[in-house]
């Protein structure tokens, strides 16, 4: 691989004499954890989590963990998960994070019942099989395997399985305001590998900061009144000149450590006029046709700065009514380290109009990104190019949320190093005929089986 920065560069060198070890997890019995876990569905509503936990803890004790070693709460119709492999000092803990809970699906629309898991054409299909059960098997076999092997980590591991991370992500919260003191986590459910249509592994992306997902809220009200006398004052023009001034309105561009080290990482991965555009905006953030071409493509425009669109609208009582009042939906997804509250009062400025009321939902959660740890980055270097060696290995910032989240909130830095390897034609998470790479298992075991007993000596 290529050396980038100084994090990356440290990475072989802190780990290149590194010792051979225990072989990982049977991939037979990872397979069969992935289909026993796909068959329990885990949606919201139908109360499945807990059975879950449950076989989980069944893997586990199978494997020499005692009834000690595991904690399953229940919280409503779901619950937390918890496993320790316990340390040998009193180091602060590693945290595994994933979650059990998978979105809903309509078996009409698919072409094989999503919550009967069919192994076929080299693929295992159903509901989670890719996210986020797939890592959560691995996770799983990882720990039994390890525990078998009777090996004692310097730090204890802790397996932390939240029940409903596709929702309100109320057992993620629990478990961040739990485990808050750990050293760091590594999830699950953020990172991996890309392969591309050719077969050939394309880069790694390692996940160490998410935009803070935020929803605001406009409101205009007036009197309202008979629609024959119209006055100055309509809340749905008064609105609607407020969205039109959000809509074009464009943040400060940023960067921070993740972006200004990634972006010419994948700079060399896409070439052309946008290639340039991102290595050019890595160098100097300030560059303007940089930034402009970069915001011009979807693809890479919510890694340069905080994004806002307006995404509902409501508004009137009545066709022949003066609106009384009316309403939009503004949603943002907000660079690491600005501050929510800093953004509502943007807007309200961009507004400039005291009659638009801006209201900022108060169970937002920020958080900032994640520091690029050495020894995090040379493990995760380790694993990958034990795989794919001289692979691309790139820090990556995520538009969208995972249980990492709550744990960057309460100071645990998190990181997504997910053990799946796949091609972008072949994702299909929260999609119809979700599916995983039964190819992609031994490595993942490998990845997972390299990842801890190296961070956690």
């Amino acid at each position: 691989m290529r050396t980038v920065t100084a994090p990356l560069a440290l990475a072989a060198a802190l780990l290149a004499a590194a010792p051979a070890h225990a072989r990982p997890a049977d991939p037979a019995v990872a397979k069969k954890i992935l289909i026993d876990s796909v068959a329990i569905p885990t949606v919201e509503g139908r109360g499945k989590v807990p059975e879950l936990a449950a076989y989980y803890a069944g893997v586990l004790k199978a494997a020499g963990f005692t009834d000690a070693d595991i904690e399953i709460t229940p919280m409503g119709e779901t619950a937390t998960f918890a496993a320790t492999l316990k340390g040998s000092s009193d180091a602060k803990p590693i945290l595994l994070l994933g979650h059990m809970d998978v979105v809903e699906a309509d078996a009409k629309d698919w072409t094989r019942d999503p919550f009967v898991p069919v192994e076929e054409n080299g693929y295992i299909f159903g509901r989670g099989s890719e996210d986020n059960k797939f890592d959560v098997a691995m996770m799983v076999a990882t720990m039994a395997q390890l525990r078998k092997d009777g090996f004692q980590p310097k730090r204890s591991i802790i397996l932390l399985l939240s029940g409903d991370e596709e929702t309100a992500m109320l057992t993620t919260q629990a478990l961040a305001a739990q485990y808050k003191g750990a050293e760091f986590a590594l999830n699950g459910d953020g990172g991996g590998g890309l392969i591309g249509e050719d077969g050939k592994p394309k880069y790694y992306a390692l996940q160490a900061g998410e935009k803070t997902y935020a929803d605001f809220t406009l409101e205009v009200t007036n009197p309202g009144g008979h629609s024959s006398r119209p006055s100055d004052t309509n809340a749905i023009v008064q609105l609607a000149n407020a969205l039109a001034k959000v809509g074009a309105y464009r943040f400060q561009p940023q960067q921070n450590e993740l972006t200004k080290v990634g972006m010419p990482i994948v700079a060399d991965q896409v070439g052309g006029e946008i290639g340039a555009a991102l290595k050019a905006f890595a160098a100097d953030p300030a560059d303007a046709r940089a930034i402009a071409a970069i915001r011009a493509d979807p693809e890479y425009v919510g890694q340069i700065g905080t994004t806002c669109v307006p995404t509902l609208v409501k508004g009137g009582h009545a066709e022949n009514a003066l609106p009384q009042r009316a309403t939009a939906n503004i949603n943002c997804r907000i660079f690491p380290g600005v501050g929510i509250e800093a953004v509502r009062a943007e807007l309200e400025k961009v507004i400039a109009d005291p009659a638009v009321a801006v209201k900022s939902d108060p169970d937002a959660t920020a958080s900032d990104a994640s520091p690029l740890r050495p020894d995090v980055v040379a493990a995760v270097t380790k694993a990958v190019h034990a795989r794919a060696p001289g692979l691309p290995i790139i820090p990556s910032m995520s538009a969208g949320a995972t249980d990492s989240l709550y744990f960057r909130a309460v100071g645990v830095p998190s990181y997504g190093v997910a053990g799946l390897f796949s091609k972008a034609s072949d994702s299909f998470a929260h999609g119809l005929n979700e599916r995983a790479p039964v190819a992609a298992i031994a490595p993942a075991l490998a990845h997972w089986d390299s990842l801890l007993r190296d961070l956690s000596k």
